[in-house]
């Protein structure tokens, strides 16, 4: 398990979980969101790439419209 920073909480994730799995767990994974990881901003074709590890900050930030 690691421990993990998402938008300012800490939670525990599995071994091996990528950023796409992150956000299928939190019904994320078809909105559109921007997400930064440590600090730099995470292309979306490198959400499946990208795992993640112990003391790991995620923000992740969604999109709504509106006028």
């Amino acid at each position: 398990m690691a421990k993990i920073q998402l938008n300012g909480k800490n939670i525990l994730v599995k071994t091996n979980y990528s950023i796409f799995d992150l956000l299928k767990k939190y019904n994320l994974s078809n909105k559109k969101v921007a997400i930064e990881h440590n600090g730099i901003i995470i292309q979306k074709t490198d959400y499946k790439k990208k795992f993640l590890k112990n003391n790991d900050k995620i923000e992740v930030v969604t999109f709504i419209g509106g006028g």
